[in-house]
């Protein structure tokens, strides 16, 4: 068939374009089932290392930054001690955001 434009008109003879797309993601496999996540006790591992490694994190880049004012300032004890508590609350903010409800996982 000739469309209003003089080019052909594929319209009437060829499935539609979701036709065609479902019909080639099956033959793709991407119509598979996604496989189930690991055990409970691999995500609670992996949960568990996560939220340590939050925690651990912002307390060592605290520390650092701390120890290096204090050496940089000859003030020893001071900015370590303000850098430590400043390092466990970002932490602790970490760890809140982690554990939140209604959190989106990724």
């Amino acid at each position: 068939m000739i469309g209003e434009n003089g080019a052909p008109d594929r319209a009437a003879e060829d499935p539609s374009f979701e036709e065609r797309l479902r019909a080639a993601s099956s033959r793709a496999g991407l119509d598979a089932p996604v496989p189930a996540r690991a055990g409970s006790d691999a995500s609670a591992l992996g949960f568990g290392l996560r939220a340590g490694v939050e925690l651990l994190s912002a307390l060592v880049v605290a520390v650092a930054i701390g120890w290096g004012l204090d050496r940089w300032l000859h003030t020893m004890p001071l900015f370590l001690i303000i850098f430590v508590v400043l390092g466990g609350a970002a932490g602790l903010a970490n760890l809140w955001r982690l554990v939140s409800p209604g959190r989106r996982t990724p």
